[in-house]
């Protein structure tokens, strides 16, 4: 089976260049930042894991930054999303406060969830951010019941569903395209495809080239993207997230990336070659932005350098203080607990 992968020229091809005209100047700064927040974040937990401030595990999304902050760049404030168990970029691409959310990392009690999602169920609802859930694919037919309640309530607001490659195969993705489909649901399905169900190649465990194909299925648009491209995925997920609005059904949109570290912090990476990662971090979706925003004149040097240090400084800045947060205190452990 033949894996498409992301190209590496610096230069934006015909639809970016359009995208660099027509979107304002502060979006392309505001990509730029959110991508390089979510790097630092994650390289900033990395390293709070290491020097065993953080319990339990994480998984790390460093070189997917361009599909999270692609794809929540067309929403508008009251839109929705609900992501998966690798999301800090969602949740940093959709507002949230650094600080809060560093302190749910740290497990804090001024933390979103008040220190008790962590790593993996960081969520924030008044933010638009419906958290995520640890079954692989468990977020998909949550996401069907609430484009469905968006619908009931002829609300104008769409909902962007995430999930990896891996969950393709699992009969909940089914079930869910068919029923959002034939309900015309305000939802845009989002592969963030890296390529690696835990340990497994998807050229392995499917026999398609590409997981958009699979939207034939059940009567929707499916487009595969490079998921390193920031732009490309913006224009998919903008004309996705238009058709939901008019009421015509969910799409699928399949965005081919690739995670430099492994599955989490227990993952040995025993099953893919350090040849192959180094040749994916050429392709960091980073760099790569700031090389087509300074090669199309949309930006200065020093100006991409400016928004990445904004970024650092901002990362750098949450970490110290959420870790003088108090910790979650045993008087109101059973607070927000519910038993029948």
């Amino acid at each position: 089976m033949t894996v498409l992968t992301p190209q590496v020229d610096n230069v934006a091809a015909p639809n970016s260049q359009r995208l660099l005209k027509e979107l304002p100047a502060e979006k392309l700064a505001w990509m730029l930042q959110r991508m390089c927040e979510i790097r630092y974040f994650e390289e900033k937990a990395e390293d709070l894991y290491i020097r065993g401030l953080v319990h339990g595990t994480m998984h790390l999304s460093i070189g997917m930054e361009a599909g999270s902050v692609g794809s929540i760049a067309t929403l508008r404030p009251d839109d929705l999303i609900i992501h998966h168990h690798r999301g800090h970029g969602h949740t940093i691409a959709k507002g949230a406060d650094l600080t809060l959310m560093m302190a749910e990392f740290l497990g804090k009690e001024t933390g979103y969830c008040r220190g008790r999602g962590g790593s993996m169920h960081i969520a924030d609802i008044a933010g638009g951010n419906l958290g995520a859930t640890g079954v692989v694919g468990g977020g998909i037919p949550t996401a069907v019941g609430i484009a469905l309640a968006l619908q009931m309530r002829r609300s104008e607001s769409i909902l962007l569903s995430y999930f990896g490659d891996g969950a393709t195969n699992e009969g909940e993705f089914h079930e869910s395209l068919n029923m959002a489909s034939t309900w015309k649901l305000p939802v845009v399905f989002i592969c963030d495809n890296n390529q690696y169900g835990m340990s497994m190649h998807m050229s392995k465990v499917m026999n398609i080239q590409k997981i958009s194909e699979r939207a034939a299925s059940y009567g929707i648009p499916g487009v595969t993207v490079d998921g390193n491209n920031v732009l490309d995925v913006y224009e998919a997920v903008l004309e996705a997230g238009a058709r939901a609005r008019a009421g015509q059904g969910p799409s699928l949109v399949d965005c081919l990336t690739y995670r430099w570290r492994g599955h989490s912090k227990s993952d040995r990476n025993l099953y893919r070659t350090s040849e192959e990662i180094d040749e994916w971090k050429h392709k960091c979706p980073i760099k790569r932005f700031k090389n087509i925003l300074v090669n199309s004149a949309v930006m200065t040097l020093p100006e991409v350098e400016a928004l990445d240090q904004a970024a650092k400084t901002a990362i750098d800045r949450a970490a110290e203080e959420a870790q003088t947060f108090p910790e979650p205190s045993p008087d109101n452990m059973e607070e927000e607990v519910y038993a029948l």
